[in-house]
């Protein structure tokens, strides 16, 4: 019987769910993977893009370990591909390859001022809280307001994390130094400023909810952005999402703070709709000192327009939460103006010519862009490992295919790689450290104590 040997790039949802479609698969071969990932742990954006708040979320990670826990699925961590091992090595090694890679960059904003010192990136900021071991360990946080651009759930993570209380988030797997850091934070007040209205937010409603219920941070919205169009009535009544998401922010219209009034709180969170940000204006020292934004209204047609009328709101530090963008990898195609890998169904298409690029394929947000959620990227990894399956005839023909060749290359090249003994290593060494503090876990940061951990060093 013919064997695929498949090397899969990236250890979080969408490589292990393709790894677990392909052995439930039916087929007419053996199937032998190794999962490699450039961080010492597995789980991706599940564990370093979800606010440390979200347990539910973090769930995920359960369904991830079962299926690395089988024990059918090698893992290779601390590997960057690129660097320790290249796409010539696989290609020796293995029968095809399938790129897993998702995308962790903050997409641009082209706005005047954007450059200004305390201007940063969402993403950053979420490696940061999340204990990413690439990330410096400090952050400044030294502002009273805040403004945050982006109307969906990464820009609600980040408002929350900035206007919540620390002491609330000591239950969760925060990590030391960011508990630390937030405890220092001055901020009174946080702006999230989206275009559309209301009816056109990209937030969950359960995400929405629970802002609501934050200690002593008060929900500030505006009279003046309830008032809707025939097109964002229709979106209230047709869809139940849009729905909720409305009787929750009518809700907050019935509390004192409303229009920037009467609140008790000693933080407060403002939603400013109908918002299109303009510039962001720089103190004599290159600062941000403020956000500038046009007013926008309805269309009618579900979309907005300028109204031509500005406004300014005083902040000292600004959050883009518009978007990820994936990173090219050496020696694969990539469609820079995306930030995808050019493909057709998850086969890998040459830039210039689209014809595919046999033995290469992709899944998750590096296929399709940071769209979707957990269950778009099952499907995804499944249309995938469809045609992984379907291509025999055009897979590479290694020629050293064994299993020991890895480790032994690896070695060789003096990659102190982490396996998955280690993950568990590390896994309840931090679950121990949350342990008499009554924590989940305390995240261990620095990338050389994962590593030593983890190597049982």
């Amino acid at each position: 019987m013919t064997k695929l040997r498949l090397a899969i790039v990236g250890a979080g949802p969408a490589g292990i769910y393709a790894a677990d479609i392909l052995l439930k698969a039916e087929r007419k071969f053996d199937v032998s993977i190794d999962l490699f990932e450039q961080l010492p742990a597995p789980y991706g954006l599940v564990r370093y893009g979800v606010a440390p708040d979200h347990p539910r979320i973090k769930g995920v990670v359960s369904a991830l370990r079962d299926v690395l826990d089988r024990g059918d699925i090698r893992i290779f961590g601390n590997v960057r591909f690129g660097q320790d091992i290249t796409l010539d090595d696989l290609k020796s090694h293995y029968n095809a390859v399938i790129f897993s890679t998702g995308a962790i960059l903050d997409a641009d904003l082209d706005l005047p001022g954007i450059d200004a010192k305390g201007s940063y990136g969402a993403a950053d900021f979420v490696s940061w809280f999340d204990g990413h071991p690439d990330v410096p360990r400090e952050w400044p946080l030294e502002a009273e307001s805040i403004a945050v651009i982006g109307n969906g759930n990464v820009a609600l993570d980040v408002a929350r994390m900035l206007a919540k209380h620390p002491i609330d988030l000591l239950p969760t797997e925060v990590p030391a130094n960011v508990y630390e850091g937030l405890e220092a934070s001055p901020v009174t007040d946080v702006h999230v400023f989206g275009r559309r209205g209301p009816a056109q937010v990209k937030f969950t409603p359960l995400e929405l909810r629970e802002l609501g219920e934050l200690r002593d941070v008060d929900m500030v919205v505006y009279d003046e952005d309830f008032d809707y169009d025939d097109a964002s009535r229709a979106a209230i009544e047709t869809n139940k999402q849009v729905k909720v998401i409305d009787r929750v922010l009518q809700s907050w219209r019935q509390r004192p703070s409303v229009n920037g009034a009467g609140g008790e709180a000693s933080r407060r969170l403002h939603f400013h709709f109908y918002a299109r940000p303009v510039e962001v204006k720089k103190d004599a020292e290159g600062r941000v000192a403020a956000l500038v934004y046009e007013r926008t209204r309805p269309n009618d047609e579900g979309g907005v327009e300028g109204t031509g009328e500005m406004r300014e709101v005083a902040v000292q530090a600004l959050y883009r939460a518009v978007g990820y963008f994936g990173s090219p990898l050496p020696g694969v195609p990539f469609d820079k103006r995306h930030g995808v890998i050019p493909n057709h169904e998850g086969q890998v298409l040459h830039k210039d010519s689209n014809e595919r690029v046999p033995g290469v394929y992709a899944t998750g947000w590096i296929k399709r862009g940071p769209v979707g959620l957990i269950g778009h990227t099952k499907s995804d990894a499944m249309e995938t490992i469809r045609h992984v399956i379907n291509d025999q005839g055009s897979w590479w023909t290694p020629e050293d295919p064994s299993e020991e060749a890895i480790p032994a290359l690896l070695a060789e090249r003096g990659v102190q790689w982490t396996d998955l003994d280690g993950w568990h290593r590390l896994d309840e060494h931090e679950i121990a450290l949350g342990a008499p503090h009554e924590r989940a876990r305390i995240k261990v940061v620095p990338r050389e104590e994962m590593i030593k951990i983890s190597r049982g060093e």
